[in-house]
């Protein structure tokens, strides 16, 4: 009887199952005729969802004694609450680099460049071997790294911006070969004798800049900078995220509480409306304009911005119209990951300020602590250089990096064309790899001979002159340049006897062809590197020499692996 109501019992029981089941699947059939058009219908009838738990995004907003200076989100909430999360993927930008090649002395004689005394490219080659990596060839700029160290040259006299300085060695990497060291010194004034500022600190206060090493780093920087300034020199704080704002009018610099408190309270949040922000930063450094002054707007960013007038072209325009005003564009990089460091390039270039990547605190206090003067006093403006080869000397010749600051031989006359700043103090060294005249040259490429002119090129010099420098300058106030020509005798120097400036900076050039992996590199190798810099360590009291002895022998250990 008991197995007989367990077999009625099961049976009922998978009746009302298969019952079941017919129901869904007829309700399945009903909702797969719902239309997108019926739940729209639903959806207004049934009113707005209730709000999610999720935390939103807020802009950030400072309170001032002039009220709430508050930087908006980006229209889409929901897009600027990504910009905020990282995603993971690395994408910094960098400009290929195109390297300077031999050229024929006969063919062409004059060498035209513009002086760079940016520094950016060895601070974020520093970040990439302190993580472990070899950085990108885009992110090694040879210049950069020379001119990231002091050289011991001698000081300008009776008014001179500055002094030119020359040494002619072998070339380490091609013995065969002699290298050029040029090295400019510029004046120093004393920070007493500074001029005024009036500078305007604009800040990247976006989502991307919500890390760590940005915009907590950026604080900790500007604090560093307001300590330098003097009661007659003033600051403004301009920020933006979605849009611009102003968190701080023109502030006295004996005002560093007030000044301090309002870099403290930055947040980070929403798009990057950089364009906008160069826009306001102008226009406030334009309202306290001082004439004979310092004018100067101090940018720090990642330089991923999105949102308004973003694009390279469009930025580059609205700069070089600003910069007529009489106000210069420094540029403070930060962070990795999302690193634009060909945009930040081109803004200081053409803003005529410099371009420094802070990767560190211990960096930031070099940019605007110990060189507080060179990187933000202008002393000259549009500096160019050109060069004239003897042909009789030089078979061939090529500039070791400068890649981007080439110029037309014409331009080096003409004042409309823009060039590099030089600061107080500031040094700027350049090397030329030369092929003598008799050495086999494997490197410069031959042309047809020409069909409507003469292919004679006659060399009627006969001096012991190597080559003549020639660099144009301008005041900082004014827009004709001046002259300085400079003969160069061909002394040869064993490389022994050559100065830690020579020695030194031709380890740095030769370090960076090796991380770039240049088809210039010959005969380059790391330990000759350690060993030429270890004995051109110098006077190297805040250690950077010795820094760069170590970055070096971490990446021969990466370069092995």
């Amino acid at each position: 009887m008991k197995i007989k109501i367990a077999v009625m019992a099961v049976a009922m029981l998978c009746f009302l199952v298969a019952c079941e089941t017919g129901k869904s699947s007829s309700k399945s059939k009903k909702y797969q005729e719902v239309t997108l058009a019926d739940v729209k219908e639903e959806a207004n009838k049934q009113g707005p969802p209730p709000p999610t738990k999720t935390t939103e995004y807020t802009a950030p907003v400072i309170v001032t004694d002039r009220g709430s200076a508050v930087v908006e989100p980006a229209k889409d909430e929901l897009e600027a609450k990504k910009m905020q999360e990282p995603n993971g993927f690395n994408t910094e930008d960098y400009d290929n680099i195109v390297e300077n090649k031999f050229l024929a002395a006969t063919q062409n004689p004059l060498s035209t460049f513009s002086i760079d005394v940016d520094e950016a490219a060895y601070s974020n080659i520093r970040r990439y071997l302190e993580n472990g990596s070899i950085p990108p060839a885009g992110a090694v700029r040879i210049e950069e790294m020379i001119n990231y160290f002091d050289y011991n040259y001698t000081k300008p006299v009776n008014g001179d911006p500055f002094t030119v300085n020359t040494e002619i060695s072998d070339c380490p990497w091609s013995p065969q070969h002699k290298l050029v060291h040029i090295g400019l010194q510029g004046k120093e004034i004393p920070l007493d004798n500074l001029p005024a500022s009036n500078m305007v600190f604009l800040v990247d206060v976006s989502g991307s800049m919500d890390e760590p090493n940005k915009l907590p780093l950026v604080q900790a920087s500007m604090k560093m900078l307001v300590d330098q300034l003097r009661e007659k020199d003033k600051v403004a704080i301009v920020v933006y995220a979605g849009n611009a704002g102003l968190v701080l009018p023109s502030t006295s610099g004996a005002n560093k509480i007030k000044i301090k408190e309002a870099i403290d309270n930055l947040e980070a949040g929403g798009s990057t409306a950089g364009g906008e922000g160069i826009k306001l930063a102008y226009k406030i450094a334009g309202e306290n304009f001082l004439k004979n002054g310092n004018n100067r707007i101090i940018l720090a960013t990642d330089g991923d911005f999105n949102v308004g007038v973003s694009s390279d072209d469009d930025l580059v325009r609205m700069i070089e119209k600003e910069r007529k005003s009489g106000v210069f564009l420094s540029v403070l990089g930060y962070g990795m990951g999302n690193y634009k460091d060909n945009k930040m390039q081109q803004l200081a270039d053409k803003g005529n300020g410099n371009h420094s990547y802070i990767d560190n605190i211990n960096e930031a206090k070099k940019v605007l602590v110990s060189e507080f003067g060179s990187t933000l006093f202008t002393i000259a403006k549009d500096v160019k250089i050109q060069i004239e080869f003897n042909p009789s000397k030089v078979q061939a010749y090529r500039l070791v990096g400068y890649e981007n600051r080439m110029l037309a031989a014409e331009d080096f006359n003409d004042d409309a064309k823009d060039a590099g700043e030089l600061g107080s103090g500031h040094t700027v060294t350049a090397l030329y790899e030369i092929i003598p005249v008799g050495v086999k040259d494997d490197f410069s490429k031959s042309v047809d001979p020409l069909k409507y002119q003469s292919n004679d090129k006659k060399i009627v010099s006969n001096t012991d002159e190597i080559m003549t420098i020639k660099l144009r300058y301008k005041k900082p106030d004014e827009d004709v340049s001046q002259l300085i020509a400079h003969a160069v005798m061909d002394n040869h120097t064993e490389l022994v006897r050559t100065s830690d400036n020579f020695r030194f900076s031709a380890a740095v050039a030769e370090f960076g062809l090796l991380l770039r992996s240049s088809e210039y590199k010959q005969q380059a190798t790391y330990n000759q590197v350690i060993g030429l810099a270890k004995g051109a360590k110098g006077n190297d009291n805040n250690g950077y020499r010795a820094e760069f002895i170590s970055l070096v022998q971490s990446a021969t250990l990466l370069a092995k692996n």
